[in-house]
């Protein structure tokens, strides 16, 4: 069953006056940043993933480069710090320097904007689960997927990466839901504005 949220025509005209503005920040820092990314740490600049959406239809996320090429392949061999159905480590070593400026200051997400400006995403929502996320849940867990992935949303404000258990981001994004209006999207796009200026828990 599809949330209010994914038919409000308020919450859409957000998204595409949101990510206008964010496709054309991405269109003056995209230079810099690319060749930051090449200096750093050769390949490509861009690193894209198939991620599930709304209902888990699927769909590719594109983001700026923050590891090492072979990070996928090393993944298995780095200790996950999170419990449950997520991958986190605080100390990363597949980050490359330009990568952690990137995670901190929150300007690797930036092509992200492409995805909500077409509609696979929104500017606020439930972080998008990976393909091997979403085999392994249960029926609670689907419930969260009932609104669209967002570029923000109740965790990213709510301690970011010291969120470290899969259930609790499950729970913040349920209360999303259960609390959810236009305005409620806006205050937290301010809050974000806040805790990423701040640079306070980022990944």
């Amino acid at each position: 069953m599809h949330h209010p949220s994914t038919s409000s025509t308020l919450k859409r005209l957000l998204d595409i006056v949101g990510s206008i503005v964010g496709l054309l920040i991405l269109a003056v820092a995209f230079v810099p940043i690319a060749i930051a990314i090449k200096l750093d740490n050769p390949g490509p600049i861009l690193y894209s993933q198939e991620r599930c959406g709304l209902q888990g239809q699927r769909f590719k996320i594109r983001k700026f480069r923050s590891m090492v090429t072979n990070a996928d392949a090393l993944k298995s061999q780095i200790k996950n710090e999170a419990k449950g159905l997520i991958f986190k480590n605080e100390n990363d070593p597949r980050v490359t320097r330009v990568g952690r400026f990137l995670r901190k200051t929150s300007l690797d997400e930036l092509p992200q904007f492409w995805n909500v400006l077409v509609g696979e995403m929104s500017l606020v929502g439930t972080r998008p689960p990976t393909v091997d996320e979403v085999a392994h849940y249960n029926d609670h867990h689907w419930r969260r997927l009932n609104v669209k992935p967002g570029l923000t949303g109740e965790w990213q404000v709510n301690g970011r990466s010291s969120v470290k258990d899969f259930e609790d981001i499950v729970l913040l994004d349920l209360r999303y839901q259960n609390v959810w209006t236009p305005l409620y999207d806006i205050t937290l796009i301010l809050k974000t504005i806040q805790v990423v200026l701040g640079r306070t828990g980022a990944c």
